[in-house]
């Protein structure tokens, strides 16, 4: 797998879905390496983390040539290694597509979502990440889409066959210990969270505007951190800094990351820009009270509509946000909607439906 900044435990949605399906196709018996950029993996030299390979490479510390080199980087490596299958994550990576073919590898590309539409880059950039979409679309052997809107856009664009592979969730048990909760004075049911990268796209500054609009007694806690400090994130931290009520915890994972989930009173997610929204799902399946702004990416969940307002309305989102805060948190239909999203979203559901993609190109004869 390529196309990711690394795992075990790094920022992204890419990287979760990474992690968690690299996990299970380890216990369906498959081989799994995971090519990861060194400056983002804890550990430098070549690791195995619950049966996968994790192999770090260079990549360059420049946001905007990061993702290419280490994917070029990525390929020569593949194609010295001779994988039965090399699965790239995101447009993105998957301009080197083509250049993975021509070493006759089989190529399976993963569309994560629309990359070029992101605040963060510029007008070459994006250019850029269309193009990768172009050549993922044409150049691979396989494709998968993580939403149904994007199965259907690439079918309609480029008249190729695309899969709907859904990302999943892992229904957690409540944690017992409450040390991050503690570590940052928070009380529970008593805090609104939001998790996300600080990235334009994720759109924080709305949700700390709303949340001091709406003077509500709760606590607001913003998880996430920059993988590059940019204009927005510093702006991001001083209005956090600026705002009564607010906490950022930085990055969180593991048992801390499963405290804050499961202690809120509501999850928040405002974003702009989603592929299928991760932290969304795994909200739901803390059975948490969620609001979501009304981009496709987050209708496709097929919310109640109580639970979206209009993408970038501050005052609707405060008008939400005194809405949802007013009806106290109750454990009542908790169990039953965090089975039905391990029903429908379970990690191993989505890897077996990987897993039958790997098959079907493993299937044809090289062309």
């Amino acid at each position: 797998m390529l196309g990711t900044r690394g795992i075990p435990n790094v920022q992204g949605g890419v990287e979760k879905h990474i992690e968690m399906i690299g996990t299970e196709l380890v216990n369906m018996g498959w081989d799994v390496d995971v090519i990861g950029r060194r400056q983002y993996l804890t550990n430098p030299s070549e690791n195995i983390w619950h049966g996968i390979r994790v192999i770090p490479l260079w990549a360059p510390k420049t946001m905007i040539l990061e993702a290419i080199g280490h994917s070029v980087a990525g390929v020569l490596f593949a194609a010295r290694h001779r994988p039965d299958v090399l699965h790239i994550h995101a447009v993105g990576p998957a301009l080197v597509a083509p250049l993975a073919r021509l070493f006759g590898l089989k190529v399976i590309i993963t569309h994560h979502g629309y990359d070029y539409e992101r605040q963060k880059w510029g007008r070459f950039a994006k250019r850029m990440l269309k193009l990768g979409e172009t050549f993922g679309m044409y150049a691979s052997n396989g494709r998968i889409a993580i939403s149904q809107e994007i199965v259907r856009a690439m079918r309609d664009e480029y008249h190729v066959a695309v899969d709907f592979v859904p990302n999943g969730v892992s229904v957690q048990q409540k944690p017992a210990t409450t040390g991050t909760l503690d570590a940052f004075g928070l009380k529970p049911r008593r805090y609104i969270v939001m998790m996300a990268r600080l990235v334009p796209e994720k759109r924080q500054h709305d949700l700390i505007l709303a949340f001091a609009k709406a003077n509500r007694p709760e606590t607001l806690v913003i998880v996430g951190g920059a993988d590059h400090e940019t204009e927005y994130s510093a702006y991001v931290k001083a209005l956090a800094a600026a705002t009564p009520g607010v906490v950022m915890t930085g990055f969180q994972t593991g048992v801390s990351l499963a405290e804050l989930y499961s202690n809120a009173a509501l999850f928040v997610l405002p974003s702009s820009h989603e592929g299928m929204p991760i932290a969304l799902l795994e909200a739901l399946s803390y059975g948490l009270p969620v609001l979501a702004s009304d981009i496709v990416a987050n209708r496709e969940l097929k919310l109640p509509a109580s639970d979206y307002f209009p993408m970038g309305d501050v005052d609707a989102l405060t008008a939400a946000l005194e809405r949802k805060l007013s009806v106290p948190f109750s454990e009542d239909g908790v169990d039953e909607l965090m089975g039905q999203i391990q029903t429908e979203y379970s990690w191993k559901k989505v890897t077996e439906r990987t897993v039958d993609v790997y098959r079907s190109v493993l299937r044809r004869p090289k062309r």
